[in-house]
């Protein structure tokens, strides 16, 4: 019965669905102390505010964008699939299309920044991509992703041994894959480098992939228009050679100081994978502490 009632509330407008989701922002930032306590602190450590004030501002605007992420998935999901095409506009396609002429697949990395589920079936509706994911916790919401993400030709790969090989043969047939770039990795899976000048778990697989296979690495972010009005995806390469993980985040930081209210402050970015140890405080981090 699910299916149907968000296929359903999928044809609401995206501004009331927006809407609907910055109360939903806020409800969640009351109500658990534990996940306003690392927002804040993920935020105001991160740099990309010139002072406090300015941190705070920030603050209430990223909780409202938080909230968005959640609600819009029922319209990025479980929508009419020609009314998700006409909610993006993207003017550097040609990024993509320099890659395939060369014959090379192609790395997308969307980090947790506005609406990181559309870029990649904005993607699969022009291309073969396979796309890594991590069963969530709560086990009822698995079919729902699978369902939204697997549109178009958009194919799944979990976060395993088996997901792994699956992405390199998808590059090696010169097809596109898609990851979270900031997503902490498990044990064994990350190196330690600087976020935003704090030590963050962070994944090896970009580097590997990219010297394996020789794949371009496309940075791509779908910003959220005010009013409902839809989605501007933004593409960019990232240089590729001898990409590292320090070299990932900087990437990364530099996307998101374009758009910090639309960045997921309160993901557990900082956490440590149990026997992956714990790195001393780098010496930008003291410096913002």
């Amino acid at each position: 019965m699910l299916f149907p009632i968000l296929r359903l509330l999928a044809r609401m407008p995206l501004k009331w669905l927006h809407a609907v989701g910055v109360a939903l922002g806020w409800i969640v930032y009351g109500l658990s102390p534990t996940y306003a306590a690392r927002f804040r602190e993920n935020l105001f450590k991160s740099g990309v505010c010139a002072d406090d004030a300015r941190c705070r501002g920030l603050l209430r605007q990223a909780i409202g964008e938080t909230g968005k992420g959640v609600t819009e998935l029922i319209c990025v999901w479980f929508g009419a699939e020609e009314r998700v095409s006409r909610l993006v506009t993207c003017d550097t396609w040609n990024v993509v299309e320099h890659a395939r002429r060369e014959g090379r697949g192609i790395v997308f990395l969307t980090p947790h920044l506005g609406c990181f589920e559309i870029s990649a079936l904005y993607g699969a509706q022009r291309l073969p991509i396979t796309v890594m994911y991590r069963p969530p916790k709560m086990r009822w919401l698995e079919p729902l992703m699978l369902e939204g993400r697997q549109r178009w030709h958009a194919q799944l790969a979990p976060a395993t041994t088996r997901g792994v090989r699956a992405l390199y043969k998808a590059l090696r047939r010169g097809e596109a894959v898609g990851l979270l770039p900031d997503q902490a990795p498990g044990v064994g899976e990350g190196a330690w480098a600087d976020f935003f000048g704090r030590p963050a778990y962070t994944m090896t697989l970009v580097s590997r992939l990219q010297q394996a296979t020789g794949a371009a690495v496309v940075m791509a972010f779908a910003e959220r228009l005010p009013g409902g009005r839809g989605y501007r995806l933004h593409l960019e390469t990232v240089a590729a050679a001898n990409i590292d993980e320090a070299k990932l985040n900087r990437a990364i930081e530099e996307v998101v100081r374009r758009c910090p209210a639309q960045y997921l402050w309160g993901y557990n970015r900082y956490k440590v994978p149990a026997g992956a140890g714990r790195p001393e405080m780098t010496a930008e981090g003291m410096r913002r502490k």
